[in-house]
């Protein structure tokens, strides 16, 4: 029980480390670019290269994690070389080409999901299956905590040393974090191929693991809807996120309270995903993933006011309902993902949600600049729609078929 417990306390705090040291890089990059370039659209361009290319990264990553005997190996290095990548776009800025950079950063976010959904795919074998839900929602915990520390973390080193400054801590965080994907366990049973079988002598091609990966995300309606409600309610933060600078300043007084209400809304989240974390089987995920939308959509109209006091509970609305349809969401994919496709699945998965996220915060401006309420109240009707995009495609499946009962974990 004790080698459980620490094996658990070691996974999630590498991917504490890991996952502050992401949602560090983007303010860092965005300030280096800033000041080593001097140019705003450079140091944005910049951001959403590294964002972009995780669409294509998620589902190979996912192929070669379930690949591989050993994927905590392959974590590791992927974290070494993502953390690489950062040093050398630093390097690079104001030094070489800016096309080049560009390039390196588009190279680096290949890599992103590791962070994020092809850590979160391993954590079956850290525990058993009796103890994930409460283990799931302690690391859907820590995307809050870090989306709380890496931003802060960013300005602080900034101001303190400068802007490089706050990109190489970052890397370093993720660095950090290797050690522990590193001991992380092996699979077991089917999913390891032994060295020498006839499978291991005949590799299944690398595309067609890819797209085994993507059918079977499309093809199980709970993995489906768990996606798609997912997607849809990305899509929605990323208006929501994009149009608060806009509502700090015409609000309450300055930009830079837009960062504080994003602050409320994190931890509001995390709040909420501590009350889970001690009744994780008080809901169930399914509900949850599609009730959550409707609480967020409801926040967002509320927001469009435009009234101060609106505005502090819409983001803590926000947070209380995006917290726990994490947890849930997660939930869904573990309980339902092959387990030779596990990290394809989750990893798959990340990459469409930062997909859906960067087409709301790109959709942002204009809308805002046609009218703030009116972006806002899109952002609501997005997140409105997850709802019956969840029952869509559950009637299209015909009668929904019983949820399957978590599968106990073994540890290698």
């Amino acid at each position: 029980m004790a080698d459980r417990h620490s094996s658990l306390r070691a996974y999630l705090a590498g991917a504490l480390a890991a996952r502050t040291g992401d949602d560090m890089a983007g303010p860092a990059l965005l300030l280096a670019g800033l000041a080593l370039t001097g140019s705003a659209t450079g140091a944005s361009a910049l951001l959403a290269a590294v964002t972009v290319s995780a669409a294509v990264g998620g589902p190979v990553l996912g192929a070669l994690l379930d690949r591989t005997a050993r994927p905590g190996r392959l974590l590791a290095g992927a974290l070494l070389l993502y953390a690489a990548g950062l040093a050398v776009i630093l390097g690079g800025l104001g030094r070489v080409p800016f096309a080049v950079t560009l390039l390196v950063a588009v190279v680096a976010g290949l890599l992103g999901p590791a962070l994020s959904g092809g850590w979160t795919a391993q954590l079956p074998r850290v525990v058993p299956g009796e103890r994930l839900p409460r283990a799931n929602a302690l690391d859907a915990m820590t995307f809050g905590v870090a989306g709380l520390a890496g931003p802060a973390l960013a300005g602080g080193a900034a101001e303190a040393s400068g802007a490089p400054t706050a990109v190489v801590v970052a890397a370093a965080l993720i660095c950090a974090a290797a050690p522990a994907a590193w001991r992380l366990p092996a699979p077991v049973g089917p999913a390891a191929t032994p060295a020498g079988s006839a499978a291991a002598s005949r590799p299944a091609p690398l595309t067609g693991l890819v797209t085994s990966g993507v059918r079977a995300v499309l093809g199980s309606p709970p993995l489906a809807r768990a996606t798609l409600t997912s997607v849809l309610s990305c899509a929605a933060q990323g208006l929501m996120i994009a149009c608060l600078p806009l509502l700090g300043e015409r609000a309450l007084g300055g930009a830079g309270f837009g960062a504080a209400l994003l602050s409320g809304a994190a931890l509001s989240a995390l709040a909420a995903n501590a009350v889970f974390a001690h009744y994780p089987r008080a809901v169930a995920p399914d509900t949850v993933l599609w009730a959550a939308p409707l609480f967020q959509a409801a926040a967002l109209a509320l927001a469009a006011t435009g009234r101060p006091a609106a505005l502090v509970v819409a983001v803590v609305v926000v947070g209380v309902a995006e917290g726990p349809q994490l947890t849930a969401l997660f939930a869904v994919r573990h309980r339902e993902a092959p387990d030779r496709l596990r990290s394809q699945v989750f990893t798959t998965g990340a990459s469409l949600k930062i997909t859906g996220f960067a087409v709301g915060a790109a959709s942002a401006g204009p809308l805002a600049g046609w009218s703030l309420p009116g972006a806002l109240l899109v952002a609501a009707g997005t997140a409105a729609l997850a709802a019956p995009a969840f029952f869509a495609v559950r009637t299209a499946d015909g009668p929904a078929r019983p949820a399957r009962p978590a599968r106990p974990a073994t540890r290698a």
